[in-house]
């Protein structure tokens, strides 16, 4: 696995417990009607999707080492991220708002002590996304328009549903961590966070469903005993298989041969940010799901 990628993984698998873990900080007071924010820093890379569809990006003054999307951000500066934010950078820039995890309580504080309203972001499912979008708009005063982006996205994964809805939802397994060309380290969508909805929503049924966790360390004797249908394998995109390693990873599923994916040739690879970020873009990624899944639905 490259350093790159095992960053990645451990960055959401910190996301996911520290989230999971964190309590709930003082919340700062909502702006008066129509009033907006001036100074935004971001250090969530989902949010930072959410502040530029709702039309807040040229507020955006700084976002964290991971954020890449969209194209604007690179030219912006990086503070750290979930686990090494820069604190002493985040207060040069004098912000107005900074976007937090909401594990980050000790830079919340710093923030609180600086007089620097923070918004609180968490994890959650599918419904959070457009939930969270809201909440923002009405943050920065941007409310208009993040209703409309919301109610997109609900309507795009309503569409989805529709198409979905009349065929058979394979039994799924989906894999969004896992050592190069092992299959060791294998970290899949438990039964409850926005992947498992999104494979949900596109047509699946999660073999974890009943695993109420959102990120399960996967042996391969589970998966012996699951006998998925599919195998998804989900990652950013700038994870992509180097030339010709694709091959070596689908070799390396073989040694489950007795697996249904694996036997019928159902081991799929996905390399999409739309997929594992969950922001404004989670309708286009949850129909990528399902067009692997039901490709005929889609013709």
């Amino acid at each position: 696995m490259a350093p790159r990628q095992k960053t990645l993984i451990a960055v959401w698998l910190a996301t996911l417990l520290a989230l999971s873990a964190a309590a709930s900080p003082r919340q700062q007071p909502a702006p008066s009607p129509g009033q907006q924010v001036r100074r935004i820093i971001s250090l969530v890379p989902a949010v930072t999707e959410m502040l530029f569809a709702i039309g807040a990006g040229p507020r955006v003054v700084a976002v964290s080492s991971y954020d890449t999307y969209p194209p604007e951000v690179k030219g912006l500066p990086g503070v750290g991220a979930l686990l090494d934010p820069n604190v002493e950078r985040i207060l040069s820039l004098k912000p107005d708002l900074v976007i937090v995890y909401g594990s980050q309580t000790d830079l919340m504080k710093q923030l609180d002590r600086a007089g620097i309203a923070a918004f609180n972001y968490r994890h959650g499912g599918l419904s959070a996304i457009a939930d969270t979008i809201r909440r923002l708009g009405q943050r920065t005063g941007d409310a208009a328009e993040a209703d409309a982006v919301a109610a997109r996205i609900d309507r795009g994964l309503d569409e989805i549903r529709a198409k979905v809805k009349d065929t058979p939802r394979p039994r799924t397994l989906l894999v969004f961590g896992r050592e190069r060309f092992a299959l060791r380290g294998i970290y899949a969508s438990g039964g409850v966070g926005f992947l498992h909805d999104m494979l949900e929503t596109a047509g699946g049924t999660n073999v974890f469903a009943e695993v109420k966790m959102e990120a399960v360390q996967a042996t391969t004797e589970q998966i012996l005993a699951m006998r998925p249908d599919v195998v998804l394998e989900v990652r950013a995109a700038n994870s992509a298989f180097p030339t010709g390693e694709r091959e070596q990873e689908l070799t390396t599923w073989k040694a489950l041969g007795s697996v249904p994916a694996v036997r019928n040739n159902r081991v799929l690879f996905l390399f999409d940010d739309r997929i594992v970020i969950p922001g404004p873009r989670v309708v286009q990624g949850t129909e990528a799901l399902a067009r692997a899944l039901h490709p005929d639905a889609f013709k």
